[in-house]
């Protein structure tokens, strides 16, 4: 049945399951190579009135009984949705923000909540509905899944090669829990995840003919992808083998909670302070108004290089609403001075984000990043990569350098359409490269911003067929499982552990590991499995042996294993990249047979 149902697919399908926005394209998997082609999104975007757009917005809304007409949300697959996803989701939710669902992709990688549980909207009051991160994700999808079976009835998308984008910093949990997500839209057959830069790259490869000719063996290509509300930064080296050219992800960052959202709210309180100046004073409510027309300003702005400004009108308090309404404009001085200066200050390639004081107590919510320059940011990112030249590609120097130097640049992201944004960025880096003995960063022209993802995603499922350049990734982090010394016991001091290397930086799909050693597996009672990671040390081997002081504690496995209590048994524990581009864990005992998967914690005890 397997290989029957293989023959079904068509096309290979990338969504691009975005922070602040969704998109899709596909290409067909037969015939002469095509660029991939966006699929139009039909959404609800005022009420009662549908329009297609090429973004769906990443945001989730659910109405009161009372608050919309009957039938406002209806979508031709279902007229009797309760529910908006979308433009209209994203819009209402300004006015009623303790409705809306937003930025569901950053609370899927956040380790001290319950992804599973109905926590979204997070903060709101009792009486509003709410869904796990998990379901608000799987929404979205759902959303997908039905333009493109209505727009293709004969090759429901369920069949299809799908591939779906994460950022390259979600580490097992998250990446889990994104399949999970795509199995409640009915999605998960035909699955595979991908990179967001690497799907950026291929974007960039499927659109340019000569990409060959534009980078060699022995460059590094950084993608630089600041979106809504992340900012995701990779290295790409270019290596060769049997004379052609690959591409191997050789470092990822961290999962920074920082991007255009934060930009908006800048630009609010810019505008605050123009407007009360003034006389009126704005209230939350007024603020949260005040944001949404910030961003339809500076996206004006962006737009169109010919305007000098643009206006922001909103309500007033009161019952003079209308009359009330509060005026000004954002011109484009204002836009590049708050920005700019704002969030890529020029700064030196060995400064660091800062790190802001904590306050005994906080609320509750996303760990956003506290440093809002993604300078400094990417300067970090720079300069903790290991410089050992032996897990680089053939042709990649590093050695003699404070920090990897990219040669060639890729920027991505709805943030980085805007072309103040990008100068700044490279003016920066060519300043750091210049002072460390580098020549500048060459300017990769890439596709929209908005759709690259996915057109990208869409590129490597063909990809998979045989047909076009691969980019050798694997595992964007190394996986370490904590293991207890047998050593003698001493009063006060707890058993040492070490860290050893059960899945290296780079693990490809379908592959596996087994370590060599024999290890007692403690069953038929709780007992606590302590796993670390890390993004930057790619020279570490399966097997390898490291103090854990150095690495990235994830939250552990707390489970009780089936078996006899009181036994520790001798098991062999091994680790698989599914082909999914997930991370399995197992402990096997031989003389047995029996295995026990042991699945990552997502409720971050």
């Amino acid at each position: 049945m397997g290989a029957k149902r293989a023959t079904e697919a068509s096309f290979a399908v990338g969504i691009d399951l975005g922070t602040t926005h969704c998109a899709m394209a596909s290409v067909p998997l037969t015939g002469d190579e095509v660029a991939p082609i966006p699929t139009a999104l039909p959404q609800v975007v005022r009420s009662s009135e549908l329009e297609a757009r090429p973004l769906l917005p990443s945001f989730l809304y659910m109405p009161s009984e009372v608050e919309l007409p009957k039938g406002a949300l209806a979508l031709p697959w279902d007229a009797k949705r309760a529910f908006a996803v979308g433009v209209f989701a994203r819009d209402q939710g300004a006015r009623v923000p303790a409705r809306v669902v937003s930025s569901a992709k950053s609370w899927l990688c956040h380790p001290n909540v319950d992804r599973r549980a109905a926590i979204l909207p997070w903060g709101s009051p009792a009486e509003v509905p709410k869904v796990s991160p998990v379901e608000a994700a799987a929404r979205y999808l759902t959303h997908l899944r039905e333009v493109w079976d209505a727009e293709h009835p004969g090759a429901p998308l369920a069949t299809q090669d799908l591939v779906v984008t994460v950022p390259a910093s979600f580490d097992a949990v998250a990446r889990d829990l994104t399949v999970e997500a795509s199995e409640l839209a009915g999605l998960a057959w035909r699955l595979t995840l991908l990179e967001e830069p690497q799907a950026a790259l291929y974007a960039w490869v499927s659109g340019t003919a000569s990409w060959r000719k534009q980078v060699g063996v022995g460059e590094i290509i950084l993608v630089c992808d600041v979106g809504g509300g992340t900012t995701d930064l990779s290295l790409i080296a270019v290596g060769e083998e049997g004379g052609s050219l690959e591409l191997h992800r050789v470092a990822v960052g961290d999962h920074i909670l920082l991007g255009g959202d934060n930009m908006d709210l800048a630009l609010a309180y810019a505008m605050k302070a123009k407007i009360e100046a003034k006389g009126p004073t704005l209230d939350d409510w007024q603020l949260r108004s005040l944001t949404y027309a910030c961003r339809a300003a500076k996206e004006a702005l962006w737009n169109d290089p010919k305007l000098a400004k643009a206006p922001i009108v909103i309500p007033g308090r009161g019952s003079k609403l209308v009359g009330g309404a509060i005026k000004t404009d954002l011109d484009r001085a204002e836009l590049g001075a708050t920005l700019t200066d704002g969030f890529f200050p020029a700064v030196a390639a060995a400064d660091r984000p800062a790190s802001a004081r904590r306050t005994g107590l906080t609320a509750l919510g996303l760990p956003y990043a506290s440093d809002p320059a993604v300078t400094r940011h990417l300067a970090e990112f720079l300069g903790r990569q290991e410089l050992g030249g032996a897990t680089l590609p053939p042709g990649v120097e590093a050695r003699g350098r404070t920090f990897l130097h990219p040669t060639a640049i890729l920027f991505n992201g709805g943030v980085m359409k805007a072309d103040v944004l990008r100068t700044r960025i490279v003016d920066v880096l060519n300043d750091w490269l210049a002072a460390d003995g580098g020549q500048p960063v060459k300017v990769l022209a890439g596709a929209d911003p908005d759709l690259a993802v996915a057109r990208g995603a869409a590129y490597y499922g063909r990809v998979r067929t045989g047909r076009g350049v691969r980019i050798r990734g694997g595992t964007a982090r190394a996986y370490y499982v904590g293991i207890e010394r047998a050593e003698l016991a001493v009063p006060g001091i707890p058993p040492r552990v070490d860290a050893v290397c059960i899945a290296p930086f780079g693990m490809e799909e379908g592959t596996s590991f087994e370590l060599p050693q024999e290890l007692g597996l403690v069953v038929g009672e709780p007992a606590t499995f302590r796993f670390f990671a890390s993004s930057t040390r790619r020279e570490d081997t399966a097997g390898s042996v490291v103090d854990p002081a150095a690495l990235e504690e994830l939250p552990p496995i707390e489970t009780t294993l089936e078996g006899e209590a009181g036994k520790a048994l001798p098991v062999h524990l091994g680790s698989r990249v599914t082909e999914v581009g997930t991370l399995e864990l197992s402990a096997a005992e031989r003389a047995s047979k029996r295995r026990w998967k042991l699945e990552f914690d997502v409720r971050g005890k």
